[in-house]
């Protein structure tokens, strides 16, 4: 039974990449003979058309997936159970979030690669740009600061990630340096570093560093911020596009070890958590919707897309496959997770809590043929993927520091982020936040969404196939912070009643913002 659950899942979403990704590719007017932005902008830096669409997918892919579609269906499953779940993962991927990457994605070509938030200053208004995007520069500030933490933590608990995680660097550079300068066959290229990250894995599991003597947390925290400041300045195709390339890989390699696993030994569906409409942090809806993030649309998905993919990518007509493909890719990934938990596990193990850890245990029962190595494996994904969303997540915040506060110097700007990201990590200020930053996240699609709503507007093209989703999720995230007000009042957590009182606010005001638009287009008024 669950065999041909799954395969009615996967289908479900080849359809939804096949058909309605082409329809909404046919609303914008996708042009494989305009050149895109990489070569129009060219700067050798930020700007630099990538070698092949897989190269661009790869970045892009990796970026994305981190670790929400991990670790969100693993808590979305503990809450309400597998039913609800899967099927939001099936609706909400195909008809809101590829639609939110592919349209952010588009929308940024279209406008010479700039990110969703300049695009807000043309089509909605100054005022909409400039709060929208020091939103995002405060959202992505903790973003940065959260995954320097949770990668330092996961070095100290699993030190045999180490070696492979910072090994992938140098390699990456290697690489880069064999397509670009040498122009050596992207196949050769790929293989040596498929070969040189296969040996760092096994190396890995036989010298896993442990810090003595010193902080870890704080020595770790320090290295990847270090990291991340030199990864988000130097030209993406020394290291940022083939590291996020060969780091895709290992995620192809998970998805296609669980395929294989799947379908040699089905799952029972007896003795899993069906469906609860109620659990320790609220009802099913709308708090799963949340939960479940970036298995089915996430608003960081929109900063990636425009921040750094449509910088990057070489040919229009390859958008539907790194936009719309590359979601629904990450929906399959969800899709596997939950499948591992809840079919593969069932029940959560006594005195185990942590998603990562219960990922890892699932996926080692899907993948039985792997025997013990299969839970290293799964913590070097999860691992690898937390690393690439932390160099991507930094270039894309200097890139906004550079737009809100007009600074050339790009040293300079990665330094404030780096400062800012350093201060929530090391002092742990970001953990006062991130009871909200779910939603705080699901908000930044729903604003994404209404941008690109506002640009199809202008452009006299269909635009309610965004605008409704962008309804649909500004509505489920002010009803989820609505109930957290109620919630952070009772235990007197005035502060986060605050920060959600503002996030409702701003998510009204964006619909005020779009309503004011397009009365002041179809009057003849330019706002």
């Amino acid at each position: 039974m669950s065999l041909i659950l799954f395969i009615f899942v996967i289908l479900a979403l080849l359809a939804g990449y096949v058909f309605y990704g082409n329809y909404v590719s046919a609303v914008f007017d996708i042009d494989p003979q305009k050149k895109t932005p990489a070569y129009t902008k060219y700067d050798g830096v930020d700007y630099v058309p990538a070698k092949n669409w897989l190269i661009i997918f790869g970045h892009h892919f990796a970026s994305i997936a981190g670790a929400g579609p991990i670790i969100g269906p693993v808590l979305a499953y503990m809450l309400w159970g597998w039913a609800g779940t899967l099927v939001w993962i099936i609706i909400g991927s195909i008809f809101m979030g590829a639609v939110h990457d592919f349209s952010s994605l588009v929308v940024s070509l279209k406008e010479e690669g700039v990110s969703i938030g300049q695009v807000a200053a043309k089509y909605i208004s100054k005022r909409a740009s400039i709060l929208f995007l020091l939103y995002l520069w405060f959202a992505l500030v903790i973003i940065v600061a959260i995954f320097a933490a949770i990668c330092a933590k996961s070095f100290i608990t699993q030190p045999e990630v180490i070696v492979s995680s910072l090994g992938l660097i140098p390699v990456a550079v290697l690489v880069g340096f064999l397509i670009y300068k040498l122009k050596i066959n992207l196949f050769i290229s790929t293989l040596f570093g498929l070969a040189s990250l296969a040996a760092l894995i096994y190396l890995g599991g036989l010298l896993p560093i442990k810090l003595s003597g010193v902080d870890p947390y704080f020595v770790w925290v320090t290295i990847l911020l270090v990291y991340a400041f030199f990864a988000s300045v130097i030209p993406v195709n020394i290291l940022l596009q083939p590291r996020d390339y060969l780091s895709s890989f290992l995620l192809f390699f998970g998805i296609a070890v669980s395929f294989i696993g799947i379908f040699s030994r089905p799952f029972s569906l007896e003795g899993a958590k069906v469906i609860s409409f109620g659990s320790k942090v609220g009802f099913i809806f709308p708090m799963m919707f949340i939960t479940v993030a970036c298995g089915a649309i996430s608003g960081f998905h929109s900063l990636v897309a425009s921040g750094t993919t449509s910088k990057q990518l070489n040919n229009e007509g390859n958008a539907k496959r790194v936009g719309f493909g590359a979601m629904l890719l990450e929906a399959v990934l969800a899709v596997i997770v939950l499948f591992a938990v809840a079919f593969g596990l069932k029940t959560i193990p006594k005195g185990v809590s942590e998603p990562a850890e219960i990922f890892a245990l699932g996926f080692s029962k899907i993948s039985y043929f792997l025997g013990d190595y299969a839970k290293f494996i799964a913590l070097v994904i999860l691992n690898a993927f937390i690393l690439t969303t932390l160099d991507s997540a930094t270039r894309i915040t200097r890139l906004l520091t550079q737009e809100i506060f007009k600074f050339n110097n790009k040293w300079l700007a990665t330094a404030l982020v780096i400062s800012a990201g350093a201060y929530l990590a090391l002092m742990n200020k970001w953990q006062v936040l991130w009871p909200v930053f779910g939603a705080a996240n699901q908000l930044v699609a729903g604003l994404a969404l209404i941008v690109v709503s506002g640009w199809l507007f202008c452009k006299g093209k269909k635009y309610l196939f965004a605008f409704i989703p962008a309804i649909i999720m500004i509505g489920i995230t002010i009803t989820a912070l609505g109930f957290k007000i109620v919630d952070f009042f009772q235990k007197k957590d005035y502060t986060l009643c605050v920060v959600s009182f503002i996030l409702i606010v701003l998510g009204v005001w964006g619909l005020f913002e779009f309503r004011k638009m397009t009365r002041c287009r179809l009057n003849g008024k330019i706002n």
